[in-house]
């Protein structure tokens, strides 16, 4: 039986001026729509955010949201040394995945 896993994920645009912390359920989803502007007054369609750079993955949903709080509170130097540590290049890591 698969267990329900929970995504915290950041986003940039091709400047990497910008960051999005988000969370979901269904990352290739919710990066879709993000990708696609789904949502015309979204901060990720205001910003051009269309690159998935890094994500953690959860199977817990608290632990989920605890994660996303704290990084939201992070100060974005500490957020670019965790984005670099896992994805040095900051490739648009969604780029793997068929089904984008």
């Amino acid at each position: 039986m698969n267990k329900k896993k929970y995504f915290i994920y950041i986003m940039t645009n091709v400047n990497k001026s910008v960051l999005y912390i988000g969370i979901t359920s269904n990352l290739p989803k919710r990066i879709y729509e993000h990708k696609r502007g789904i949502d015309e007054t979204s901060f990720t369609k205001k910003y051009f955010l269309n690159r998935l750079v890094y994500y953690e993955i959860f199977e817990n949903p608290k632990q989920a949201i605890a994660r996303e709080k704290q990084l939201k509170k992070w100060k974005r130097e500490w957020k670019e040394v965790l984005i670099d540590n896992a994805n040095k290049y900051l490739s648009d890591l969604s780029e793997e995945w068929d089904d984008l």
